[in-house]
């Protein structure tokens, strides 16, 4: 199939045509006389995303996620590709239930899955999983992570960061000390104190990353932090990098646009691990988005079924719905503001994450002619409220419910192929 896609606005640096030949990017000279032609004008083509930190629940249960609802949410979220967390059941911690996964996704040809594979045997923190097994699996799993839980014990770290640096992969950290969060509810502070809940230190973070970061440095492995939440989190990453430690950082688009004043509301979709933060620790994350010491933005994508959480705020389940609402949250924030560009956005949400695990060469970039066709498109002037009943997981707690965001995605690519196409923009005329 060749297309051109007519003066569209490519990275947001103004309009001209972009070529499609196949499964690849091209010139729109070069293509046949039978090329069709696709009005673009008014939208924005970036790469198709690439979400580091996504929960998909499958293998599961069924009634928070599956893989094809998830991969259909991601798609008509922009993204090409999600690296998918182990805590599904049974647990991602050996190479049947990575294949499994893998295998489900490229049958579906929605989204490029790549399996995280866990830390430890069934995330108890306690013994060591298939790394390598897991390695070596049709998965070809290069990132680890316990995420949900923290790998908390020093000489279970440091044997984790050697294996998975023995196999050129990466390990994902969820920073959170155990023994100075037990029974904690929201962040800790003047509304924890006044609502009497137990509240979680933003030192459980930032210590546990001070840890890892000195470990990985040590040994010369790769350690990546996951959703950066707080103030002294960032400096310990910037601290991390400035002594040339391999880290990497993201920051979620809830941590980046939603502060710990949603919680007083009650409501347990405002509920999440970490918790919601201070206006400081906002601001702090923000600014290291943009200055670079927080590489990429992962949605934590966190779907659970409403038993989980139409119920009392301590019993509620922690987490938030993210990739189709992602990219018109960081839009808004940034991109309209003025303060980040779509080329911008672009590295943050795709060619950085794309890079972290050596996929770069698959999505980001700058969709020049021979680049891969994954792709999408976004019009900047799309005023959209967020309706949990139209998105596409099977789950439904979203914070952003009745919220109205100004850009949207209206089509991706992959492959070549349209996965998502809200306007039927690549119909048959």
């Amino acid at each position: 199939m060749q297309l051109i896609l007519r003066d569209v606005d490519v990275l947001g640096r103004g309009p001209r045509d972009l070529g499609i030949d196949g499964d690849t990017i091209a010139d729109p000279d070069a293509l046949g006389p039978g090329a069709r032609s696709i009005d673009c004008a008014g939208l924005v083509a970036l790469p198709a995303l690439v979400d580091p930190h996504t929960h998909l629940r499958d293998p599961g249960k069924g009634d928070a996620e599956t893989i094809a609802t998830g991969l259909t949410a991601a798609a008509a979220g922009g993204f090409g590709a999600v690296f998918v967390m182990a805590n599904t059941d049974p647990v991602a911690d050996t190479a049947a239930v990575v294949e499994y996964e893998r295998d489900t996704a490229d049958g579906l040809g929605l989204c490029d899955l790549y399996p995280i594979g866990a830390v430890t045997k069934n995330l108890a923190g306690q013994e060591l999983a298939a790394i390598e097994e897991m390695a070596a699996s049709r998965a070809a799993v290069r990132m680890f992570s316990d995420d949900g839980m923290c790998v908390w014990r020093s000489d279970l770290m440091r044997e984790a960061l050697e294996r998975i640096s023995a196999v050129g992969g990466v390990l994902a950290q969820h920073s959170q000390d155990p023994a100075l969060t037990v029974g904690a509810q929201l962040d800790e502070g003047e509304l924890s104190r006044a609502l009497g809940k137990t509240g979680w230190p933003a030192m459980a973070e930032s210590t546990i990353i001070a840890r890892d970061a000195i470990m990985a440095g040590y040994l010369g492995a790769r350690l990546h932090v996951c959703h950066v939440s707080t103030a002294s989190g960032v400096e310990v990453v910037r601290w991390a990098k400035q002594q040339g430690f391999q880290v990497t950082a993201e920051a979620t688009p809830h941590h980046l646009s939603l502060d710990s004043g949603a919680t007083a509301s009650g409501d347990p979709d405002f509920k999440v691990n970490p918790p919601l933060r201070s206006t400081a620790d906002v601001a702090a994350v923000r600014e290291a988005l943009l200055d670079g010491t927080i590489d990429m933005v992962g949605t934590d994508h966190a779907p659970h079924p409403e038993t989980a959480k139409q119920c009392d705020w301590d019993r509620a389940a922690n987490g938030m719905l993210g990739l189709e609402t992602a990219l018109s949250v960081v839009a808004d924030l940034f991109v309209r503001t003025g303060r980040m560009s779509w080329a911008g956005l672009a590295e943050v949400m795709s060619t950085r994450p794309a890079r972290l695990l050596g996929l770069d060469h698959l999505y980001g970039g700058d969709l020049s002619a021979g680049r891969p066709a994954a792709l999408c498109l976004v019009d900047p002037q799309r005023p959209w409220q967020v309706d949990p009943a139209a998105l596409s997981s099977i789950a439904r707690n979203t914070p952003y419910k009745k919220r109205t965001y100004h850009s949207r995605v209206v089509a991706t690519v992959l492959h070549g192929r349209p996965t998502f196409d809200l306007d039927n923009v690549f119909a048959p005329a």
